[in-house]
């Protein structure tokens, strides 16, 4: 069978196309990737046609090169077996199974500096995780959660699902978590927010009125102390600006591409020191460099993948062969699709 890969076209579409199997380099290592693992909010706004296109893919990642025009091939969750080393390479690589930050396809070469081992009590598919468990842990470090803060996450998709459960492990005085899907609020609470709410509760739930002292008169009104926007909603960053209380923090780690954002900044927020900060996975705080590199965060994501159940999230596995059914059940149906694996092995 050929090499199969998966690109974007055109605004919702999609084809699989077929290769030669790449011959490894004498310094590379042939995989055959077993799963693939779709990022819902990136890959969902380049399969819409709502990711800028001048824009550069990931300049982090040598493998997504290139812009974000069409054609696109994107993805950065591979998991696999090395199916043949380089002459340079050692033999024991035969067989590993290894994770890579590569688009969707069934083959690929890559250099030992390029995989990362998967553990032996890991399965394949809880490695696919790996990108969107690091994402949750960088949210967490750029937020900086403190001991007693109310902390409330907008959106419970795949990335929401799992900064839920990292935050969970602080010592927080509550948890609050905000999606308008019923059975994604469910899943919320498993994962372990102390209660989650649709957004049409948000107002009666926090009241962030107080008074313009800083708290010095001991009342600061009962606004979340830090917020985090991963809805990909841009409507949902005002409501998640409204529910903060004096002094705040906003993280901002939704990409809402070429979707304008508005919020209403001429009321309450003009004297309520609110901070919007963005995070993303592909940088570190500059504050933490000193002591902290992608390694490290690396390392963090592989222990939450060993404590968290984040398995039961792939909610679908789909053949490559099929990859355009598997973005339009994401863009049709998010009540169902929460995580989508490709798989590349016939049954």
């Amino acid at each position: 069978m050929p090499a199969r890969s998966v690109t974007f076209t055109a605004p919702r579409e999609v084809r699989v196309t077929e290769s030669e199997i790449p011959t490894p380099d004498p310094d590379e290592m042939l995989v055959e990737t077993t799963y693939s693992a779709i990022s819902p909010g990136t890959e969902l706004l380049i399969y819409r046609g709502d990711a800028p296109r001048e824009l550069r893919a990931d300049e982090t990642i040598g493998a997504l090169d290139g812009s974000l025009d069409y054609p696109l091939r994107y993805g950065y969750a591979a998991v696999g077996t090395v199916a043949a080393v380089g002459a340079d390479v050692d033999e024991a690589w035969t067989g590993r199974r290894v994770f890579a930050f590569r688009p969707h396809e069934s083959h690929f070469c890559a250099s030992p500096s390029e995989l990362h081992a998967v553990p032996d009590d890991c399965s394949m598919a809880t490695a696919s995780l790996l990108p969107n468990v690091e994402s949750a842990v960088n949210f967490a470090m750029d937020g900086r959660p403190m001991v007693g803060e109310r902390v409330v996450v907008f959106g419970q998709g795949l990335v929401g699902l799992l900064t839920t459960a990292v935050l969970s492990s602080f010592p927080l005085d509550e948890l609050v978590t905000v999606d308008e899907i019923g059975e994604r609020r469910q899943l919320s609470r498993e994962f372990g927010a102390d209660e989650s709410i649709a957004p049409e509760e948000v107002g009666e739930r926090f009241d962030p009125s107080g008074p313009l002292d800083g708290g010095a008169s001991g009342r600061v009104g009962d606004g979340a102390d830090l917020t985090f926007e991963l809805s990909g909603n841009p409507a949902a960053l005002d409501a998640a600006v409204g529910a903060t209380g004096y002094d705040g923090r906003v993280v901002v780690g939704s990409w809402y591409g070429t979707k304008p954002a508005t919020l209403d900044l001429g009321g309450r927020f003009h004297r309520s020191r609110i901070r919007l900060e963005n995070s993303q996975v592909s940088t570190l705080d500059p504050p933490l460099r000193g002591r902290w590199d992608n390694d490290r965060r690396l390392d963090v994501a592989w222990d939450y993948l060993a404590e968290l159940d984040v398995e039961r999230l792939l909610t679908h596995r789909v053949p490559v062969g099929d990859a355009e059914r598997a973005y339009e059940l994401l863009d049709s149906n998010a009540e169902a699709a929460v995580g989508i694996l490709f798989t590349y092995r016939d049954p």
